[in-house]
């Protein structure tokens, strides 16, 4: 299990981008945390979920 925001996901083996793509997320405006390292969004497609990650996604909300 990999967990994602506090929830736990059966994930383990897909790649980060092939996981947002299951979502609801907008991967141009979030941040993703994986066992406390931020992930460049340009390694989401190379980035491999494996048992027990335990991965923070952010997002961006404008206002002022």
């Amino acid at each position: 299990m990999v967990k994602i925001n506090g929830k736990e996901y059966a994930v383990e083996g897909m790649t980060l981008l092939e996981y947002l793509k299951t979502t609801v997320y907008d991967p141009t405006v979030i941040a993703v945390e994986r066992n406390e390292e931020i992930i460049p969004k340009a390694r989401y497609g190379e980035t491999i979920l494996k048992e027990n990650d335990i991965v923070e996604i952010v997002s961006f909300v404008g206002g002022g």
